[in-house]
């Protein structure tokens, strides 16, 4: 049995390939001018609810070493970004966030109660309190 296209399937197909040369079209804009501005990003540390250090997410590498009394975790800053290349927690989940760069992402530690956020030049996001954190 043949099929052929009829003009209502041919104007579909269109407009779907059209929406999705829209979507990725403003999805690459977004990106790029996120790439931009990505010149001033900081990292705010904070380990029992309190700022252990604030740190610019540079392309060069920096390594932070995070110890409390329940154990440790190793960063490293690079890429303008910044993750967790090494915990003693049992579960390694802060290993699970990867690299954060974009302002409001987060790694979390709960073993450590250490709370990792990206913020922007201002640093305007340090003015927001945790609302609740689990002891």
């Amino acid at each position: 049995m043949e099929h052929k296209l009829k003009k209502g399937d041919l104007i579909l197909i269109g407009c779907i390939v059209l929406l999705a040369i829209l979507l990725l079209g403003a999805r690459w804009l977004t990106n790029v001018s996120e790439t931009k501005t990505n010149e001033d990003y900081y990292a705010t540390i904070r380990v029992d609810n309190k700022v252990f250090k604030t740190v610019k997410l540079t392309e060069e590498p920096q390594i932070i070493e995070v110890k409390t009394e329940t154990g440790y975790d190793i960063l490293k800053v690079h890429d303008k970004g910044i993750e967790v290349i090494e915990s003693d927690c049992p579960q390694k989940i802060c290993f699970t966030f990867g690299l954060i760069s974009k302002p409001k992402e987060v790694i979390i530690c709960l073993p450590l109660k250490m709370y990792i956020e990206v913020n922007g030049s201002d640093n305007s996001s340090l003015d927001n309190e945790v609302d609740a954190y689990v002891k």
